[in-house]
């Protein structure tokens, strides 16, 4: 199947994407393939860019302990997202009846 073909199936418009990207695509596509592991989504691995220096014991607890903040600031969040949707669903319930 050619790659622009691909595109309109799963939605895109490959004149908007261009020749290039749609190059690149392929080339990367054909490159995972011949992988011994094959296919594999390795955006969390490679995400970031890494440190070139290695850390002080101090600057490393700073680190993990803004790391553990967003966590639970996460957490809150979703803690929040949750409460609300059982209210509605609840007021929903309640409606029905």
């Amino acid at each position: 199947m050619l790659p622009r073909n691909i595109f309109k199936k799963y939605g895109f418009d490959p004149s908007l994407l261009g020749p290039r990207r749609t190059k690149s695509f392929t080339y990367r596509v054909r490159k995972e393939a011949t992988r011994v592991e094959g296919f594999k989504d390795t955006r969390r691995t490679d995400s970031g860019r890494p440190l070139a220096r290695v850390l002080a014991i101090e600057e490393d607890l700073e680190r993990l302990k803004q790391k553990c903040e967003i966590l639970q600031q996460e957490n809150d969040f979703l803690k929040r997202v949750r409460f609300i949707n059982r209210k509605q669903i609840s007021k929903l319930q309640k409606d029905k009846q």
